[in-house]
């Protein structure tokens, strides 16, 4: 059974991204990644939410505006807790993202 996964960050230029190429590619995992700004890359949507089985957000901000499109969706979120000053694939931010994520995914990262 594969498992899918969101990752979610504000504009999906920099942090979800990162997150979601870490994991891309996995055996038993579909990857994703959105934002939650009207403008970004990709924006987030109840599909997206519905399609997801497990959605990692970087900020408390972006589960409650995830909540907003799906109250439903909060029981499959976590939050991260890294803040918007990374750029893409910096390599204190993908320390960061293996280290949280550690604990969901340790055996393939």
């Amino acid at each position: 059974m594969v498992k899918r996964v969101l990752f979610v960050c504000s504009g999906n230029v920099d942090r979800s991204p990162t997150a979601e190429a870490l994991l891309k590619g996995r055996k038993g995992l579909d990857v994703r990644s959105a934002g939650t700004w009207e403008a970004a890359r990709t924006a987030v949507s109840k599909e997206l939410i519905d399609w997801t089985d497990s959605i990692f957000v970087m900020e408390e901000h972006h589960k409650e505006a995830l909540k907003r499109i799906d109250p439903k969706a909060e029981n499959k979120i976590i939050v991260l807790d890294i803040d918007d000053h990374y750029l893409k694939n910096d390599p204190e931010l993908v320390r960061i993202l293996k280290e949280k994520l550690s604990k969901y995914f340790g055996d393939i990262l």
